[in-house]
């Protein structure tokens, strides 16, 4: 070979390595590129369509396809688009479904080029049906699990460039599943605060309906029993005026009364103010009648989804729920008035030690179905066991045991603090009707 025939071959060479260098720094900025795009977002629909802008435009193919395991493990379709960015509905993903599997089952990619001469990817022949030519499918694998497939296919023949394009593919693929993975975490994040929002909301509006309905009837009582003391003493009063006049008119017969007038006049006012504030006590009593929407139901079931919702709330993220459901009979109940009582003693137990184990039995006994719920907390003396029932005073803060007490007073049942050397136990009961 003559030196400068051989000089050429050489520079060749070193132009096709500049060239194919050229080619992977390009890839890699178009990668970089696509990676910061699909990462700016943690919204899943938004993700998946970047996701498949890319890989088809990447690919230079005509459509795409996403396809995700779901909660079953099975493979779902989740999202379509062509080559202009115009969505393919779940019908058009008529693609080589054995491809897919093969891609998912192995988690190998799979890169098919002049697919019509090549049909052993497809005993079902759609790769014919459909006169696909080119294909390139790749799992979605983060932290070594596979979670979907990304598949492009093209019905026109591409020369595929397989340590440059598959490559680069690749890589999109994973850096796909990582972006697709933390959007669905951010979705369901998203799903489960608006739950616990919408749990909160619910306990608050069944908490302030049950309170305002327990205040009114504590008061209601009080100022019955007051009032009706004030009207007999009043009553008595304006007797014994009118008796007084009487013996001083005839002690007394050519003196005005006026005096007399004056102090019956004013004690018919006030006997008049308490009789209006007696029918006011009465509507409030009356008002405050919380009546209950009673139905049939499985008590067990009831408190399994109270631990179910509360558990990914941030004060119960510590605490370790243990039950012991045993075999009870159907109870007719208000669900959402036990639940509101529920939440509160397990929010009592969370309060006094953040890291408490509380414990859940439940039994039947002779027509009533009892539930205890144990900590091992600091506990309560038992001096005040009863006093905890009742309306806050002075020395007490809080409605929460109060309320409690109201609502299974309401169900003709009784609640209570059991003896216990540490912790605190707490039994209540509802009747079996």
């Amino acid at each position: 070979m003559k030196f400068s025939d051989l000089k050429k071959e050489l520079e060749k060479k070193e132009t096709s390595v500049i060239d194919s260098s050229n080619e992977k720094i390009k890839n890699l900025e178009v990668i970089l590129n696509i990676v910061n795009s699909i990462n700016s977002s943690l919204i899943l629909e938004d993700v998946l369509e970047l996701v498949l802008k890319y890989a088809i435009k990447l690919s230079g193919s005509d459509r795409g396809f996403i396809v995700l395991k779901n909660s079953e493990g099975r493979l779902e379709y989740k999202l379509g688009i062509d080559s202009q960015n115009n969505s393919l509905n779940e019908n058009s993903f008529n693609v080589s479904t054995t491809v897919v599997e093969d891609v998912f089952n192995t988690g190998q990619s799979k890169f098919i080029e002049g697919a019509q001469s090549d049909t052993n990817h497809d005993p079902s022949k759609s790769i014919l049906r459909l006169e696909l030519q080119t294909i390139l499918c790749s799992p979605l694998i983060t932290e070594e699990k596979k979670i979907g497939v990304v598949y492009v296919d093209s019905k026109h023949l591409h020369k595929i460039k397989i340590k440059e394009l598959t490559d680069t593919f690749e890589i999109l693929a994973g850096q796909a599943a990582t972006a697709i993975k933390n959007a669905q975490l951010y979705n369901g994040q998203v799903k489960a605060y608006n739950a616990l929002q919408e749990a909160n909301s619910l306990l608050i509006k069944a908490e302030r309906k049950a309170l305002k309905s327990s205040i009114d009837s504590e008061i209601g009582q009080s100022l019955q029993g007051l009032v009706h003391l004030a009207l007999l003493e009043t009553e008595s009063l304006m007797r014994n005026i009118e008796k007084s006049q009487k013996e001083f008119e005839i002690e007394f017969p050519n003196t005005d009364s006026i005096f007399f007038d004056r102090l019956k006049l004013k004690s018919k006012v006030a006997v008049d103010s308490i009789r209006s504030i007696q029918k006011y006590a009465q509507v409030l009593l009356e008002t405050s009648i919380m009546y209950l929407n009673k139905d049939s139901g499985d008590l067990n079931q009831t408190i399994q989804s109270v631990i179910k919702y509360i558990s990914h709330m941030k004060k119960f993220n510590k605490i370790i729920f243990q039950t012991e459901f045993n075999n009870i009979p159907l109870c007719v109940y208000d669900s959402e008035q036990i639940q509101n009582l529920i939440v509160h003693l397990f929010s009592n137990a969370a309060e006094a030690r953040n890291d408490a184990t509380i414990k859940v039995k439940t039994f039947f006994v002779e027509s009533n179905i009892f539930v205890e719920i144990d900590d091992n907390g600091p506990g309560i003396s038992k001096d005040i066991f009863n006093d905890l029932f009742e309306l806050p005073v002075k020395n007490k803060t809080g409605y929460g045991l109060f309320l409690c007490k109201s609502i299974i007073d309401r169900h003709k049942g009784e609640i209570k603090f059991l003896n216990k050397e540490q912790g605190t136990a707490v039994q209540f009961s509802l009747p079996v009707l």
